[in-house]
């Protein structure tokens, strides 16, 4: 039997569509763009035979450039690919669909399913949800064509922006108006080509598409940050949640009906239809509050139907990403992970949703998560050297100049030297940004040496071991090639010295560097881990995270005073940058923030290992009293580094109470100690004026005490988000039993240090009792407790160890380094037969984590 790819199954199910995107226009959202691109699908969508594949949300008047050849007939197709729901995209439907002259058929795939669409509370729409979506979208239409009829030859300037900042009192508000799409318009016979379609209906079609995913290799992937599912809210505000994007402390309860957040209603329909696609049939297990009520959506949408198809019986595990906040927040041992941390990432792209205000909504919020891209950006121009990558700008520049006077023919003179001076001021914006965006890379889960998956090769390997494997690869690409590089190598290790030397020679012709795209683009990902900016400071992160797991060996005192001292000494790092303004040094150093996400990591250790104490917390009051002393400290000596969601703009405030000082202090300076003058006579005058002076200052004083009092507050209620980070082991019924410790199976110092996936994993396939652990029984399964059971034909309860596949998702992302822990328990496990598909909703990175306990994404 075939192993199991989630890449070949993305594609495959790219090639099933294939009647449908053949001679279209096929309109990807920024989701379906990050999944395309890392399962190399864009090559699949030209050989199947789409006219051209474009930004949904950027759309541009190019698209229609596609007509431009006299030999093939204007397109009449148009597809739409999103990620998200359909009220969301809606508006950029409407909009390419307004430009799009001549579009007959419209096809629109998205990612969530209809049923989905009618329990999600943020979709208006009902339970036939893809025909009525079918509906309003052709009745906006009709009416944007009505208004376009009526209003020809008026024209308004007003621009996308102001149009989408429109209150929605209907869909018909998301639409564009004609005037607005008019300077869209081209083909390649005029402007009159369209005229014979007036008349003619548009056939709108909806369709379900599952497979937008981001694979990192055949058997791991997340979820596309931009799509519904991973912005969608996983925990309700209140007193058990960290973040809309975590899912909620455990406690053992049970929520059904209203309670379930959206984000495990998404989860729930996307796992089911992609084991539906892959032909896998479930035996569901889950870990977790959040993950029961994704385990019991999905063995309620089982059917009878399932038990005569032949599928593979497959082993799903859901987990809480709260069951294990430590290993995410933590810098370890992985190249990945490192890769990802180091590495610039595609921006996100400016989308703005329908909003229906709803009872349901408001109940569960509609905070939404900004999860970080997947997409990153290799710097191959800064690798590879000005000198080969310098491009000849007056000939590009003068091909764009003739390209926008041929497009724009039909157009007055006037606007084509718009659109040229336009093209100019864009290109002559030599920005940082454009430079990386001009030559830059990406991973593609699909690029392999031999017919191995770089990716997959290296989400097996820590960070030594990665490195040595790029560079055997890049030595045998060079064999291959019949090139050779003179450079000092060293058996067993990898330097940036010898891997850009390599990368260098592998690209200096241009067929080469075509070839080993692949190849090159790992290794200059790998050069920017290995880069001193970044390495010192992973390396100065692992330092610091081993001080605290010995220190929390130790006593509590140990911990708190070695938390303590890192604060102190990234408030010194902090003055020493501002006063010298070397940031060589400081970038080396672990700043305030990197201190506030070691000491959550500080807390998390303390509530594993120390008793809660009379304050509510891990620590004592005088221990912590001093932990608060020095986060106040260091925000009154760098107020300009702390500008988080937890302070809530007192920062710059601060900053202009430190400003003042410094000028005061700089005046007293510059001012002579013994002046004639103040034994001038005059000076009896002002007697009056001091008093002001006085009641001034004294004004002051009390708006500076109000304020660190105010701050003081602030860093109370973090401490209290503290507390309830270290408490995760007090509440969670298995890390409270010490399901996952040292015991007469699993026992040493290898073990304590591992993640949960590996220690879930050993336990598991050990067939180990593991509480909290639930099963969730198939319909056939209820059917036999419930009725043949009483005859004596009960089935029993069936086990992870017994399947012969195993699909973990963690509900809240996973990290480079359980994926390793995952593969390396699966090979201790001595099971060669069993395949391992690792899923969760995002790839997270320490900045991530950061992001979601105590940023912008936290509920702090």
């Amino acid at each position: 039997m075939a192993l199991l790819d989630v890449t070949k199954s993305c594609i495959d199910s790219i090639k099933q569509i294939s009647e449908h995107i053949k001679d279209a226009i096929l309109y990807l959202d920024s989701g379906c763009t990050e999944s395309f691109q890392l399962i190399g699908a864009f090559p699949v969508l030209l050989e199947l035979g789409v006219r051209a594949v474009c930004s949904l949300e950027n759309m541009s008047p190019l698209d229609s450039v596609v007509d431009w050849n006299s030999n093939i007939d204007p397109t009449r197709k148009m597809v739409v690919m999103t990620s998200r729901l359909l009220s969301d995209a809606h508006r950029y439907i409407v909009r390419c669909l307004s430009a799009s002259y001549g579009i007959r058929h419209c096809a629109i795939f998205t990612s969530i399913s209809e049923i989905a669409h009618s329990a999600c509370t943020d979709s208006p729409l009902g339970p036939d949800a893809f025909h009525e979506y079918e509906t309003l979208l052709l009745q906006d239409y009709e009416e944007l064509v009505r208004k376009r009829q009526t209003k020809s030859g008026q024209s308004e300037d007003t621009g996308f922006q102001k149009r989408l900042t429109f209150k929605d009192d209907g869909w018909s508000h998301l639409t564009s108006s004609e005037e607005d799409t008019s300077t869209f318009e081209a083909s390649s016979s005029g402007k009159d080509f369209y005229k014979e379609d007036v008349g003619q209906e548009l056939v709108v079609s909806v369709h379900h598409f599952p497979m937008i995913l981001c694979p990192l290799s055949p058997r791991v992937f997340v979820l596309p940050s931009e799509g519904s599912v991973a912005e969608a809210c996983l925990s309700v505000e209140h007193e058990d949640s960290l973040s809309p994007g975590l899912p909620p402390i455990g406690t053992g309860l049970f929520s059904d009906g209203d309670d379930v957040p959206p984000g495990a209603i998404l989860t729930a329909h996307l796992i089911y239809h992609l084991a539906s696609k892959m032909d896998l049939k479930m035996e569901i297990f889950s870990l977790g509050d959040l993950s029961k009520n994704v385990g019991k959506l999905l063995t309620d949408m089982s059917s009878l139907y399932d038990v005569g198809r032949r599928k593979r019986t497959a082993g799903l595990l859901l987990v809480d990403r709260t069951f294990d906040l430590l290993t995410p927040c933590c810098h370890g041992d992985s190249l990945v992970d490192r890769m990802f941390s180091s590495l610039p990432r595609r921006k996100r792209t400016a989308f703005y949703a329908h909003i229906k205000g709803s009872q349901s909504r408001a109940k569960l919020g509609s905070s939404s998560v900004q999860r970080s891209p997947v997409e990153v950006q290799i710097p191959l121009a800064k690798i590879l050297g000005e000198e080969d990558s310098k491009l000849d700008d007056s000939r590009l520049q003068g091909n764009i100049e003739a390209f926008l006077r041929g497009w724009d023919a039909y157009n007055s003179s006037s606007q084509v030297v718009d659109l040229v001076y336009l093209s100019n001021k864009i290109y002559s914006e030599k920005s940082l940004s454009s430079e990386v965006e001009l030559l830059s890379g990406s991973f593609v889960s699909t690029e392999n040496f031999r017919g191995t998956p770089y990716m997959e090769a290296l989400l097996d390997r820590r960070m030594k071991d990665g490195t040595v494997l790029i560079k055997k690869w890049l030595q045998e690409t060079l064999r291959g090639e019949n090139l050779t590089v003179n450079v000092r190598s060293r058996p067993g290790s990898a330097t940036k010295s010898e891997l850009q030397a390599m990368i260098k020679a592998l690209a200096k012709n241009q067929s080469s560097l075509v070839r080993n795209r692949g190849i090159i683009q790992f290794a200059t990902a790998a050069l920017a881990a290995l880069d001193e900016s970044h390495s010192a400071r992973w390396d100065a992160f692992i330092s610091s995270e081993k001080m605290l797991h010995v220190s929390a060996g130790d006593t509590s005192q140990s911990l708190a005073a070695q938390i303590g001292d890192l604060i102190n000494k990234s408030c010194l790092v902090g003055s020493h940058d501002q006063k010298t303004r070397k940031m060589e040094l400081s970038s080396r150093l672990l700043s305030f923030k990197d201190a506030l996400l070691l000491t959550v990591t500080g807390y998390i250790l303390a509530g594993e290992n120390f008793p809660t104490s009379g304050s509510g917390g891990p620590f004592s009051w005088q221990e912590e009293h001093f932990l608060k002393e020095a986060i106040v400290d260091a925000i009154f000596e760098n107020p300009s580094e702390a500008k988080f969601k937890f302070l809530h703009g007192l920062p710059e405030e601060l900053e202009a109470i430190k400003n003042r000082n410094k000028s005061e202090e700089s005046k007293e300076a510059s001012s002579d100690p013994l002046d004639i003058d103040d034994f001038d006579d005059d000076q009896w005058g002002k007697w009056g004026d001091e008093d002001a002076d006085n009641n001034d200052n004294r004004e002051q004083q009390y708006n500076d005490m109000q304020l660190k009092l105010e701050l003081q507050d602030r860093v109370d209620n973090l401490f209290k988000f503290l507390h309830k980070v270290s408490g995760l082991k007090r509440k969670n019924i298995p890390l409270r039993d010490s399901a996952f410790g040292s015991d007469s199976h699993f026992h040493g110092d290898s073990y304590a240090s591992k993640g949960l996936l590996y220690k879930l994993l050993m336990k598991v396939l050990a067939k180990c009792d593991v509480p909290g652990l639930e099963y969730h029984s198939s319909t056939v399964g209820r059917l036999f407790k419930s009725g043949f059971g009483r005859f004596g034909l009960g089935q029993a309860k069936p086990s992870l160890a017994d399947q012969n596949v195993i699909l973990i998702f963690v509900i809240g992302g996973i990290n480079g380094l359980e994926v390793h822990e995952a593969l390396e328990a699966l090979s201790e496990s001595g099971r060669p037969d069993l395949e391992l598909i690792l899923g969760g909703t995002t790839l997270l990175t320490p900045a991530d984590m950061f992001d979601l306990l105590l940023g912008d994404s936290s509920y702090i």
